[in-house]
């Protein structure tokens, strides 16, 4: 491509065929999206999410990393994110390569793609997408001579950040051309303007890679190697032995961004309270790699979620922190927004609360209308095997934390425990089931019934940078200690229990603790077919192709050791030889009983996240003796290394004062105006489905500060009223939609201040007030005006349409009495109906859309739509033709004239 000629956009449109679930996931149009000019970027950046969109688009740190990246001046960020199944089969039978949401350019037009890996077996989704877009699989086969310059053909420089690829990136490491290790928002920035010199001084692709690698934070795996001792080793002077973890403050303000159409996974506003954990539990990786702790001041807090919810509309927010309940202003920031916000019917998760600092405060703020779920994490059933973990919880505090949640209310509460950790007994395992009969007798009040738990019991998986990454369990073991702790749950009641796979433990384990040696497993996994979400759609065929890779790849043996649970899981047989008296020789040289166990190099060495491996096998020690370490941020240091000039220090906010709380949320149903609205859904608006439609129209209303009447009852929700729902893909320049209010507003600054917080393509025709006695526009509807546009099935391309023979398949159907069909209904029956009755008009009109060749007629009619199921939608019309014209046929384009309602009938 000749410099300075813009890419030829990718046309998605022709792509988001009928057949194509939850299309909107491809548009790039939400609120908050980004259009920078392509040719005005220096650097264009895609952050490309390996996950499906639901999953990505509410992903924190992808939102905030992309509005920070969009701020960078002459800096372009745009978003790509792991197509469903049926739309990767569509890119791949048309050719047409993975691109970014808003640009629609291919991603290997962009300068940089940066992609989240967060989970050890996630780096096959990643393999999905780089082969979808067209680009090498490795950093080797990427590198080239000369000049880098994606304009000129070179490709695109792939990177991966997140907790796994700062956690141990060797696994995966031939995949990327660099690693951004730890927090990214001051990180990425600082790699865009390296970038930019680099372009601008024309820089090979080696010598921008040697540049990247002076940068604290970013990992060039190209410059290291696997030694033979296990260690990884630079292989030049010019770079550090050791890279460094960086850390940066939360910035709240950045995380008010997307909004999108589509409902996603985590559908709020979410915003970060607290980074890092000083807890110390021996277990948690994410503790240990993201120390220091860091608090947001609450001002700063309350701030970005009052602004928040006011720009995004959304109806729910969220708290984010590894342990919320350790942020000491959560109580007061909880109650100040709950109070702020008290009469637009908000609601507060927060996704993780240590059970012993939840009382009548937390409880207040997380109830209401609609009372979100409570989740604890126990992770141990008896006081001493929680004590070897250090979770800092006493079998009182948990009886407390319990109690509260019941007498305020919840009737289900959700227990996280763990099986396999070190130290373990049988008695510790039977510890969970007495643990929750033993909260279930002490959780009783008259008149409610007792209290519920929903279960999950983990399998402890070792993390490298944690005291327990020298541990390991034998798959044999996991089965028996859930046989056994499924036999105890059968006789308790009121309990729903999940058990994690053991085979996903295992692989989990393998690929977390592994080396360069598994990148061709990685790879073979991912042509077998080991995406990420195979997993849960086909365990089997997932584990299936794990497996078959690692035989491959000769590593079978490496594995069985993980299976097996020995401890001794990186050392190498001599001459790859598996025979079992090679193991065996092995294992007694090196045995947890061995001190120079502890010293062997672990693939994940040359990484500095400032703990100290010394302090790690101390508290590893301390574990097997019981002994506990009190968290940093509230007491004394434990001297794990953290705090130093690279690093920083716990930043501990103290907790200002609690307001009163001033109560719940009250639905107010006053109802004292209503206004009908007629308005369009035009080009890509028409992929946004009908529940996603009315999300958009009560968050535009929030926004827009509508005083909307609410319903009662448990669930209250806005009296927005759709006259009817459109179906997906259907155009409508008539739709009509009755919004009750509180208060009587002046029609023209309702428009006004609705239409400017709609999409462009969902224009405002007329808004009119309505008599609140008179019935309601969808107990009016009586008619729908469509224009269509189809054809013969079998027609050639190109030839013109008979105009007669089509003249006369409509005068056919309009000369008709009765055209029958069967239909099913809801319940499964079928009966007959006569079609004719419910056309009231059909004429053969010129195309009106100049996308369609002229063999494709277009034709215009009125049909019922009423909402007692009495309708003529275009595909029976459709059935109508082909009756009377004995021919298959086709709907090529729908668009929704109008709404007739009986008093435009009348």
């Amino acid at each position: 491509m000749a410099k300075g000629l813009l890419p030829v956009a990718i046309a998605v449109e022709t792509l988001l065929t009928p057949d194509i679930l939850r299309p909107a996931r491809y548009l790039g149009n939400e609120l908050g999206s980004v259009h920078k000019l392509w040719n005005e970027a220096i650097v264009r950046w895609a952050l490309t999410y390996p996950e499906v969109y639901e999953v990505g688009a509410s992903n924190l740190g992808h939102i905030i990393l992309y509005s920070i990246l969009n701020t960078q001046p002459r800096q372009l960020c745009d978003r790509a994110y792991l197509p469903a199944a049926d739309f990767v089969t569509k890119l791949r039978t048309t050719n047409t390569p993975l691109f970014a949401v808003e640009s629609r350019q291919a991603l290997i037009q962009f300068d940089i793609l940066g992609f989240s890996l967060s989970y050890e077996l996630g780096a096959t989704n990643i393999l999905e997408m780089l082969d979808l877009a067209g680009i090498p699989l490795t950093a080797q086969e990427r590198n080239a001579p000369g000049v880098w310059n994606v304009e000129t053909g070179s490709y695109p420089l792939i990177f991966a950040g997140g907790q796994t690829a700062t956690s141990n990136p060797e696994p995966y490491a031939d995949f990327f051309d660099f690693i951004a290790l730890g927090d990214g928002e001051e990180l990425l920035p600082e790699i865009g303007l390296v970038i930019e010199e680099g372009k601008l001084a024309k820089l090979s692709r080696e010598a921008l890679l040697l540049d990247l690698a002076q940068v604290p934070g970013v990992y060039v795996p190209q410059f290291y190697d696997l030694t033979a001792d296990g260690s990884v080793q630079p292989n030049r002077a010019e770079v550090p032995a050791r890279i460094l973890r960086r850390v940066a403050t939360p910035m709240p303000a950045y995380s008010i961004g997307l909004v999108p159409y589509v409902e996603t996974v985590h559908d709020r506003l979410v915003i970060e309270i607290r980074r890092g954990c000083t807890r110390g539990c021996r277990f948690c990786q994410p503790g240990m790699l993201t120390r220091p702790a860091r608090d947001v001041e609450p001002e700063a807090v309350v701030e970005a979620i009052e602004q928040g919810m006011r720009a995004t509309g959304y109806n729910e927010f969220s708290l984010l922190s590894l342990s919320c309940s350790d942020y000491l202003a959560l109580p007061a920031v909880g109650v100040e927004i709950k109070n702020r916000l008290k009469d637009e019917n908000i609601s507060l998760a927060l996704p993780s609360q240590r059970v012993d600092r939840f009382d009548e405060n937390i409880a207040n703020i997380l109830g209401g209308t609609r009372q979100g779920g409570l989740t604890f994490a126990p992770e141990a059933g008896t006081q001493r095997l929680r004590d070897i973990v250090n979770k800092g919880l006493t079998n009182e505090e948990l009886l407390r934390g319990i109690k509260t949640a019941y007498e305020q209310g919840w009737d289900r509460v959700k227990l996280y425990f763990m099986i396999g950790l070190p130290g373990e007994t049988d008695v510790d395992v039977i510890g969970i089931a007495e643990t929750v009969r033993w909260l279930q007798q002490e959780c009783r009040l008259q008149g409610r019934k007792s209290l519920n738990f929903n279960i999950t019991i983990s399998n402890f998986t070792p993390k490298p940078h944690t005291p327990f990454q020298w541990h390991s369990v034998s798959a044999a073991e996991f089965q028996r200690k859930q046989t056994l702790l499924k036999s105890e749950f059968r006789h308790i009641r009121g309990l729903k229990v999940n058990f994690t796979d053991v085979r996903i433990s295992a692989m989990e384990d393998f690929v977390g603790r592994g080396d360069r040696r598994l990148t061709p497993v990685i790879h073979r996994a991912w042509q077998l077919g080991a995406g990420m979400d195979a997993w849960w759609e086909s365990l089997e065929r997932a584990y299936g192709a794990w497996s078959q890779a690692i035989a491959e790849a000769g590593l079978t043996w490496k594995y069985r050791q993980v299976e097996n649970g020995e401890w001794n899981i990186f050392a190498q047989p001599e001459n790859q030889t598996n025979h079992p008296a090679v193991l065996s020789a092995n294992a007694e040289a090196n045995t947890p009983e061995n001190p120079s166990f502890y010293d062997a190099p672990l693939p994940w060495d040359h990484l500095d996240t400032g703990i100290d491996k010394q302090w790690l096998k101390d508290d590893l020690q301390r574990a097997l003796a019981e002994a506990t370490v009190p968290d940093c941020s509230f007491e004394g240091c434990s001297h794990c290394g953290v705090c130093s000039v690279d690093f920083g220090h716990n930043v501990v906010v103290s907790p200002p004062a609690i307001p009163e709380f001033i109560g719940q949320f009250v639905p107010n149903q006053q109802r004292v105006q209503r206004v009908r609205v007629w308005l369009g859904k035009q080009g890509d608006m028409a992929l946004v489905s009908h529940l996603d439609l009315m999300r958009l129209f009560d968050r535009a209303a929030r926004r827009a500060s509508l005083p909307i009447t609410f319903t009662g009852g448990f669930h209250p929700g806005p009296r927005i009223i759709p006259a009817s729902a459109l179906p997906l893909g259907v155009t409508s320049s008539g739709e009509i939609v009755d919004f009750e209010l509180t208060q009587s507003m002046d029609l023209e600054v309702f428009t006004t201040k609705l239409a400017a917080q709609f999409p462009a393509n969902m224009p405002i025709y007329r808004v009119e007030q309505v008599d609140l006695s008179a019935p309601a526009a969808t107990q009016l509807l009586e008619q729908a005006e469509y224009e269509i546009t189809v054809g013969l099935v079998d027609e050639e391309e190109g030839i013109p349409f008979n105009l007669q023979l089509w003249q006369a398949w409509v005068e056919m159907v309009l000369n008709s009495q009765e055209i029958w069909v069967e239909q099913t209904t809801k319940s499964g029956k079928t009966r007959a109906i006569n079609l004719r009755d419910r056309l009231f008009h059909l004429e053969l009109i010129p195309s009106a859309y100049s996308a369609f060749p002229p063999s494709h007629p277009s034709l215009r009619y009125i049909g019922s739509c009423r909402n007692d199921g009495t309708l003529l939608r275009p595909d029976a019309l459709l059935r109508m033709l082909e009756q009377v014209a004995n021919q298959k046929l086709q709907l090529f384009k729908t668009h929704r004239i109008r709404l007739i309602l009986q008093t435009e009938v009348l």
